[in-house]
């Protein structure tokens, strides 16, 4: 079982000074404030943000010091909030999807983040432009080659131990470890040093939901002050830095965020999640040579044991085929086997049913089946697909499109690996003083597509500081 987002943050600080009092400004004043901001981002040659767990308590997931904080509620003997959602399912802010636009706008040069959900580079952040120094619940990483592998279920470790994996490239094949660091972990330079290079860059520091008390990452923004750089705190609670900053914006960090990009006159993008999925189709002749026995299996790109954590269920049935039983497959793997005359080619019908936090509640698929093992594999260009793939779902606003990126066969098993890529999550985030958010459910789906394959091309994204990286 893995652990909750609460124990795996448990390690970054004593309990102390916690539940601290919330403070508001004026509306009068936090206009001024945000205004006042607008124009130092707009006027900034080397913007860094530095961000803490209150930028992610509009995604469903709690802060430590607020009063609905976690330490706060165990401090005062209270039960812990029960999660609107799982937690691999929590989707990126306003704040977050604004800063997505303030990067690829040019303005927003590095981020700094304590969080270890996951949301900066789930939302579209550059991993090049991205310091995640407490770790990422979802990654895990390759010690011998370097590779880093973002999953969508959470990793079953803490503390930078090896997990159940190994890395999948062929000349190395390493155990993977977690990245979410422990209490005797030190923050590991790979995520330091281009975090204090940019902060002593930076002419702006912005930290956003942070109170600026786990050392030795509350200290990185005091690094722009010695080149001149100023600091902007936006936080509901005082912190000890405020002497030092050149603002301080007492509001909710997605309304004060909203009033900036609104003063840039920036639009802050859609967030489209969207997962993959293997299709595996294995075949084997009978003895008398009249029968196939075949196996489906749809399962996760992440490796054979991994969980496929938002398909709840998957129903097949055989299009045309009357007489063949259909078959609901409620348990991962999910995986259905069958007999069939040889010389009959059919075509399957999967209906994927999605697990809670998803944007709709099923999808369908139809995959042909003949028994003839392709040569004809094909990979096509993946950046591209998604790309369109995103468009696609952002147009209509539909949840549930999916697409093939790659179909691979293996003559000697006899079997087709088909990867696709499907739509699970749209959100559209508005401007208003509430920086409220619409997702998009069951009920504004307005067509579903079996499949679309996609062509065009991806946009370049500014060159820094390359990792290598694999969904």
């Amino acid at each position: 079982m893995s652990l909750g987002y609460a124990e795996k943050l448990s390690y970054i600080e004593d309990v102390g000074n916690v539940g601290m009092a919330e403070h508001f400004d004026s509306p009068y004043i936090l206009q001024e404030k945000i205004e006042r901001l607008a124009m130092m981002i707009q006027k900034s040659k080397h913007l860094v943000v530095f961000t803490g767990a209150g930028i992610s308590t509009s995604c469903g997931i709690p802060d430590f010091r607020g009063p609905k904080g976690i330490w706060t509620l165990q401090r005062e003997g209270q039960a812990l909030p029960e999660a609107s959602l799982p937690f691999h399912r929590a989707m990126p802010s306003l704040t977050h999807m604004a800063l997505v636009e303030l990067e690829k706008a040019g303005i927003l040069k590095f981020l700094i983040s304590q969080n270890v959900d996951g949301l900066h580079l789930r939302s579209g952040i550059p991993r090049e432009k991205l310091a995640e120094l407490h770790g990422n619940c979802f990654m895990e990483a390759c010690p011998s080659c370097g590779v880093e592998y973002l999953r969508d279920f959470e990793v079953e470790t803490i503390g930078l131990k090896e997990t159940s994996r190994r890395c999948s490239d062929v000349k190395c094949g390493a155990k993977l470890k977690d990245t979410v660091l422990d209490w005797e972990d030190a923050l590991p330079s790979k995520e330091m040093d281009p975090a204090e290079k940019h902060c002593g860059m930076a002419d702006v520091v912005l930290c956003l939901g942070t109170s600026l008390q786990i050392t030795p990452a509350c200290n990185l923004p005091l690094k722009s002050l010695r080149g001149g750089g100023k600091i902007v705190i936006v936080n509901l609670q005082k912190t000890p830095k405020d002497k030092k900053a050149s603002l301080v914006i007492h509001g909710r960090v997605d309304k004060v965020i909203a009033g900036v990009m609104d003063s840039l006159n920036l639009q802050i993008p859609p967030f489209v999640r969207i997962d993959l999925f293997h299709v595996i189709l294995t075949q084997a002749l009978s003895i008398d040579k009249k029968y196939v026995n075949w196996t489906l299996h749809v399962a996760s790109v992440h490796g054979h044991r991994a969980p496929l954590p938002f398909i709840k269920s998957v129903e097949v049935s055989f299009l045309d085929k009357h007489d063949y039983k259909a078959a609901i497959l409620h348990m991962q793997p999910f995986r259905l086997k069958r007999r069939t005359m040889r010389t009959r080619s059919f075509e399957l019908l999967l209906k994927l049913n999605f697990s809670n936090g998803c944007g709709c509640q099923s999808t369908e698929i139809n995959i042909p089946v003949d028994f003839k093992v392709s040569t004809d594999c094909f990979n096509r260009e993946k950046d591209a697909i998604l790309k369109k793939l995103r468009d696609t779902a952002i147009r209509d606003l539909c949840c549930g499109l999916n697409a093939v990126i790659e179909r691979k066969a293996t003559l000697t098993l006899k079997s087709e690996v088909t990867v696709c890529a499907i739509v699970t999550n749209i959100v559209q985030h508005n401007k208003t003083s509430k920086g409220s958010a619409d997702s998009v459910g069951n009920s504004d789906v307005k067509r579903q597509k079996e499949i679309v394959n996609g062509t065009g091309t991806s946009r370049k994204r500014s060159q820094g500081r390359k990792r290598k990286f694999r969904f």
